[in-house]
């Protein structure tokens, strides 16, 4: 078999993560959270492969910004069981949106991200800020207007 004809497997060990810095103001959050997770993945780059980490790290900003369709805003609600009998914790979207807007984008990420090992070591490359400041400034982010 020739060279060209093998199909190209990436190894972790030849992967460079960047990191690309996302701006969440205006965007619809389901549409928003799918390309989050398609760059947490790696699937926007020529050589993916799926058993392989060659995602990379993404900072987004502007959390409190995002927006939802149709009724959601008032009709979406957040579930969290605590483990202790009628311990089922219920959030309004509102309520989690004043409180905790960086928690409305990781919810909507982890959800498309695949539910193994390599889904949870990719999604720790995310990074949510509410404002539009952030402490990233070592990893040298490329601002992409998403």
């Amino acid at each position: 078999m020739r060279e060209e004809d093998k199909t190209f497997m990436l190894k972790d060990q030849e992967v460079e993560h960047n990191w690309i810095t996302l701006d969440a103001e205006g965007k619809t959050l389901g549409r928003f959270a799918a390309e989050v997770a398609k760059i947490l993945r790696g699937k926007h780059k020529a050589d993916f492969t799926p058993h392989a980490d060659g995602g990379d790290g993404v900072i987004i900003l502007n959390a409190e910004k995002v927006s939802v369709t149709g009724n959601k805003e008032a009709q979406k609600v957040y579930r969290h069981y605590t483990g202790f009998i009628g311990g089922l914790r219920e959030i309004p979207y509102r309520t989690m949106l004043h409180k905790n807007p960086e928690r409305i984008i990781e919810h909507a990420v982890k959800g498309m991200m695949p539910k193994t090992k390599l889904g949870r070591r990719q999604l720790k490359r995310l990074r949510i800020f509410a404002g539009n400041k952030h402490n990233m400034e070592a990893q040298k982010p490329i601002a992409v207007s998403a």
